[in-house]
C-alpha cells in the first residue's frame, strides 16, 4: 500500500527540528548509551537507540509499533495478541525507550515478537533503523509524534498510523498555533484512531481527508484484566478476614496525607478499619511509612513482608507488579492522582474486577472515560479527602456498592472488541 503523496508540504519549522537534530545527534547518541548502560542493559543492546539493531530482520512481514513507556505498552499488549492470532506469519517488532517497559516486554510479548528500544528521531538514527526493518507498516501509540520519523516512514511508501490517540484540549491547541507543521505530519498517517470524539475532531482539523481519522475508543478499556497470583489472594483474604477496609491505589506524593485523613473517617465509623495503600511509586514506601506512623497509624509494610496483624490499620503495599491482586480482593477502590494535579490514572482495571470505584476531581488524562461511568452510575467523584471519608462510611455495606460494582463491569465488557477492530484496522494497511 502506498501513502498518500498529497500530504501538506513540510514547513520551515520542520527542517528546523531536523537541523537541529542532526547537529545534537552524537550528544543525543551518547546520553542515550549512557542512560541505558546505567541501567544495566547488556552491552550488545546500548546502540539500538542510535538506530543500530541488535536483532536480524526475519523474513516476511513486519509491523513496527512504537509504545513510549510502561503504560502505552500495557494498553497494547492485547492488541499485539490479536494481531498475531490474526497474521500469525508476521512479526511484530516493539519499540519502547524505558528499561521497565523493556522488562515487561521481554515476560509479556507473545510469541513472534521482538523488542528494541526505540530509535532517537535524529536522522542517521532513524535512517539506520529502517533501512535495516523494513517495516511494511509503522504504528505509533497515544501522542507519540515525531516528527523526522513521521516524514522518513512517509517519503519510504511505508503505511503509517496512530492508535489510541490521546491528545489533551491544551495539545491540540499548541498544535493549532503551528497548523501548517500539524498539517504536514498528521497528514502524513494513513490512519488515526483515537480515544474519544473530542481529538478526532480536534484532529480531523489538520487533515484533508477526514474519514482517515476516527474514534476507535480507548485500548485500555479493552485490555485483559489484570494478573492475580491466586495463593497470594487467598493469604491475603484470610489475613484482612471479615475486615471492613478499602484500597487507596496509584496515590502521588501529597494524597497519602489526604488518604490517611479519610481513613480516620472509616475507623471511627469501623474501629477495625483497614486502609492497603498502594502508591503509584513503591520506591517511595519508607517515606510514607514514616509520614503515617508520625500520624500514630499502626502500618505494616509489604516490601518487607510485615504480615496485617490483627491490629494493622494501614497495610502499606509497596511492591511491583501486584496491582491487580489488590483489585481483586478490593470492593470499595479509590483511584490517586485525581487529588494532585496529575491527570487521574486507569479506571478500567478495577472495573475488570468488578469494584466500586471512587476518584477526585483531577482527572484530565481519563476525562472521557469518568464522564461516561458517572453517567452510567459506574463511579463516584469525591472532592476532598473529608468527602472520601464521608462516601467509604456510607457506601461500606450499603446496597449501592453493588450496583457501582455491577455498573462498572457491565461498562468494561461492553468494551471487549476495540482491540480486536483496531488491530483489524492495522492489518487492513497492510498490502497482501
Amino acid at each position: 500500500m502506498k501513502t498518500d503523496a498529497d500530504a501538506a508540504p513540510l514547513p520551515m519549522l520542520y527542517r528546523l527540528y531536523t537541523a537541529g537534530a542532526q547537529i545534537a545527534s552524537p550528544i543525543l547518541d551518547r546520553m542515550a548509551r549512557k542512560k541505558l548502560q546505567r541501567a544495566g542493559v547488556s552491552k550488545a543492546r546500548l546502540h539500538e537507540r542510535a538506530g543500530v539493531a541488535s536483532q536480524e530482520r526475519p523474513l516476511g512481514k513486519l509491523l513496527w509499533i512504537h509504545a513510549v513507556s510502561v503504560g502505552e505498552t500495557l494498553s497494547i499488549l492485547d492488541v499485539i495478541k490479536e494481531l498475531r492470532q490474526q497474521a500469525p506469519r508476521m512479526t511484530v517488532l516493539l519499540t519502547t525507550t524505558t528499561t521497565t517497559s523493556a522488562e515487561l516486554a521481554s515476560k509479556r510479548l507473545p510469541e513472534g515478537c521482538i523488542h528494541q528500544f526505540a530509535p532517537l528521531d535524529t536522522p542517521a538514527a532513524t535512517k539506520r533503523f529502517l533501512d535495516h526493518w523494513q517495516p511494511d507498516l509503522v504504528t505509533f501509540v497515544e501522542s507519540e509524534i515525531w516528527p523526522h520519523q513521521i516524514a522518513s516512514v512517509h517519503d519510504a511508501e511505508i503505511p503509517l498510523a496512530l492508535i489510541n490517540a490521546r491528545l489533551s484540549e491544551k495539545s491540540l491547541m499548541s498544535w493549532g498555533k503551528r497548523a501548517d507543521l500539524a498539517r504536514a505530519l498528521f497528514g502524513r498517517f494513513s490512519l488515526v484512531l483515537c480515544q474519544t470524539d473530542p481529538v478526532r475532531d480536534g484532529l480531523r482539523a489538520f487533515v484533508q481527508e477526514p474519514w482517515k481519522v476516527v474514534t476507535s475508543g480507548d485500548l485500555k478499556k479493552s485490555s485483559d484484566p489484570l494478573p492475580v497470583n491466586d495463593l497470594q489472594k487467598a493469604r491475603l483474604a484470610q489475613a484482612i478476614a471479615e475486615r471492613p477496609f478499602w484500597l487507596a491505589s496509584s496515590t502521588h506524593a501529597g494524597e497519602e496525607e489526604a488518604m490517611s485523613a479519610a481513613h480516620k473517617h472509616f475507623v471511627a465509623q469501623h474501629a477495625d478499619g483497614l486502609m492497603i495503600l498502594l502508591p503509584r511509586h513503591p520506591e517511595r514506601g519508607p517515606e510514607i511509612a514514616d509520614m503515617l506512623r508520625t500520624e500514630g497509624w499502626r502500618v505494616a509494610m509489604r516490601s518487607k513482608d510485615e504480615a496485617i496483624a490483627p491490629d494493622t490499620q494501614i497495610y502499606l503495599a509497596d511492591t511491583l507488579g501486584e496491582t491487580g491482586l489488590f483489585y481483586s480482593l478490593s470492593t470499595l477502590v479509590f483511584i490517586g492522582g485525581s487529588f494532585v494535579p496529575v491527570g487521574g490514572h486507569n479506571p478500567y482495571e478495577p472495573a475488570h474486577m468488578g469494584c466500586a470505584i471512587l476518584h477526585g476531581p483531577l482527572y484530565a488524562n481519563f476525562a472521557q472515560a469518568y464522564a461516561d461511568m458517572a453517567e452510567q452510575e459506574a463511579s463516584m467523584e469525591v472532592a476532598d479527602a473529608a468527602a472520601l471519608g464521608q462516601a467509604l462510611c456510607a457506601l461500606w455495606g450499603d446496597d449501592e456498592v453493588a450496583l457501582l460494582q455491577a455498573n462498572a463491569k457491565f461498562y468494561i465488557e461492553a468494551s471487549r472488541n476495540i482491540r480486536k477492530d483496531v488491530a483489524g484496522h492495522l492489518l487492513a494497511l497492510i498490502a497482501p
